[in-house]
């Protein structure tokens, strides 16, 4: 008896699409719920007195005012500078728009605690620029950074780039008709951005707010470093030096403070879903090339104040940094006599924290990427999957991802020591301490990242190529094998080096999950700091800034090969 070939193809189908679904609920849903579980009840039942404690507590409730103060001012800040830069590099004929978009992203590569660490060095008594331009501040003063307005501003320099990003996104879909009418209509440049081209943002505006405050509220490496000595305490930190203090026996505790964060982010998304259904405008047409407003004698201008912002955010403190990398003692000046290699030779060759590190870092970005590319590969076929059915569970799990993704990281941190701190049932195997929690746990926060990518791929193929294929008997796996993963694999590789750039550099989801022998990158940088070898973090996180720039031009190599906007800084 034949077998029948359609048969095959829809349970191979569904068989790798349950496998695909089973690792995003194992690593991205299960820890979360769990979290959930162990905050909100209280001898098995579901109570919310451990959250009313909580929030009753005056340390909690000071860490989250701090956290909701900084985050809505970095924000707002974030979101007017991001579009001021979007308009001008979006739509006027400023030059090298390619070169100036790549630096304005590039902070958003660089780690927070390393954008810490360089600006502390850069505005400190010992800067060495400061002290080039005999501008340093007083030996004992202060430091200018250590207050809520420079974890404000350092929160701001973070984030704008994102902004940026989405108003620029937005504007490359603007159709041009519109601009054109107002034209015609006598309006002039100020007064078209008012009235048209700005309330047309409004939807990507919001979301470019809404997720750098979701990101400034998760942050732990600005808020940390500048914050501790501040005494301005965020609830990142507060979770963070109560865990490393007391250790799992504060796990209950500081998961109730989690469930506060995690409740806030899902609440300030539910609110920007709802306003941008009501903000959203049908556009007519076809986007055409994007505008290019003659600044005419502005434009000197103009570009002179978009070189000063890139040199003030990204020179000045990435200049700092490798000054103090390049002298013995921290507080030296940089000249000729104390110009030394010995800090990058300690960090690279002495060091075996920090050459285990590097290992580390590199060993779990990288097979994290690769994990969230074949997932990704696989899970994409299924969200333009013509079976309405698998495509609506393929979305849910895509909507999974993207609330892991949400979700700070330090809560995923303690979702994961909740989920897997005792030894997994059968195996007798504890994942917490080593490299695997790290692993999952990058596969988990930063899924979504290399999914998108991907997913506007396969939306850009044509869909008789799968009915094509399965007229001529090819089963599931020689599709996917011989068809759409050749076609897709520029992309998913695009969205895996954004997946290493980004696991490469963190600190905030690895801060509680490390321990000793499963170091990454971020926690030795920031125990470096944190322990005053300020020189070694130096050293370290210029290392890290350099690696990020070569990952970030050999993205660019691929431009040629993905759909536009998947490479940030290319058209």
């Amino acid at each position: 008896m034949g077998v029948n070939p359609s048969g095959i193809q829809h349970n191979g189908e569904r068989i790798s699409l349950t496998v695909v679904l089973l690792i995003i609920a194992l690593f991205c849903g299960f820890p979360l719920v769990l979290l959930f579980k162990v905050g909100l009840t209280m001898d098995g039942s579901f109570s919310l007195s451990a959250l009313a404690e909580a929030v009753a507590s005056k340390s909690v409730r000071n860490a989250l005012l701090n956290s909701l103060d900084s985050s809505f001012f970095a924000a707002l800040l974030s979101t007017t500078i991001g579009l001021g830069l979007a308009l001008l590099i979006g739509l006027t004929n400023v030059r090298l728009k390619g070169l100036l978009v790549f630096l304005i992203l590039l902070p958003m590569m660089i780690p927070p605690h390393v954008t810490a660490i360089s600006w502390i060095q850069a505005l400190g008594p010992s800067s060495p620029v400061l002290q080039w331009l005999g501008m340093a501040p007083a030996p004992g003063a202060t430091h200018p950074i250590y207050s809520r307005g420079g974890i404000i501003a350092l929160l701001t320099i973070q984030h704008t780039p994102l902004v940026f990003l989405i108003v620029r996104a937005a504007l490359r879909n603007f159709p041009r008709e519109l601009s054109d009418a107002a034209r015609v209509c006598g309006a002039r440049v100020f007064r078209m951005l008012i009235r048209v081209i700005i309330p047309l943002l409004l939807p990507a505006l919001l979301s470019g707010f809404v997720l750098s405050f979701i990101a400034a509220l998760g942050n732990f490496g600005i808020t940390a470093l500048l914050g501790i000595p501040a005494r301005y305490t965020t609830l990142p930190v507060l979770i963070w030096r109560r865990l490393s203090s007391f250790g799992p026996e504060m796990l209950p505790n500081v998961a109730v403070i989690s469930i506060i964060l995690a409740i806030i982010t899902i609440a300030i998304l539910s609110v920007q879903f709802i306003l941008q259904r009501s903000l959203r405008s049908s556009l007519i047409g076809v986007p055409h090339a994007p505008l290019a407003i003659d600044l005419k004698k502005w434009r000197s201008i103009s570009e002179t104040g978009i070189w000063i912002f890139i040199s003030t955010t990204l020179l000045l403190p990435l200049v700092s940094l490798l000054a103090t990398a390049l002298v013995p003692t921290y507080g030296l000046p940089l000249s000729a006599e104390t110009l030394t290699l010995v800090n990058f030779t300690e960090v690279i060759i002495v060091q075996e924290v920090t050459s285990r590190a590097f290992m580390n870092s590199t060993l779990t970005a990288g097979t994290a990427a690769l994990l969230v590319a074949l997932l990704s590969i696989v899970l994409g076929y299924y969200l333009i999957s013509p079976h309405r059915q698998l495509r609506k569970i393929a979305t849910g799990a895509a909507v999974l991802a993207e609330t892991s993704y949400a979700i700070p990281g330090l809560i995923i941190s303690i979702a994961f020591i909740l989920a897997f701190i005792h030894p997994i049932p059968l195996l007798g195997v504890s994942l917490y301490g080593t490299l695997w929690i790290i692993l999952i746990a990058y596969i988990s926060s930063f899924f979504a990242i290399g999914l998108k990518p991907v997913v506007a791929a396969y939306h850009q193929l044509d869909p008789n190529l799968d009915d094509a294929a399965r007229v001529t008997g090819a089963s599931f796996r020689m599709r996917m094998q011989r068809i759409f993963t050749p076609l897709v694999a520029p992309t998913a590789t695009s969205g895996a080096i954004l997946v290493f750039l980004t696991a490469y550099n963190e600190v905030t989801v690895s801060s509680l999950l490390w321990s000793t022998g499963s170091e990454t990158i971020g926690t030795v940088i920031f125990n470096y700091e944190d322990g005053g070898y300020t020189t070694l973090a130096a050293a370290m996180s210029i290392i890290t800034v350099f690696i990020t720039i070569i990952l970030m031009f050999g993205l660019n190599l691929l431009a040629g090969w993905v759909p536009a906007g998947v490479v940030p800084w290319r058209d």
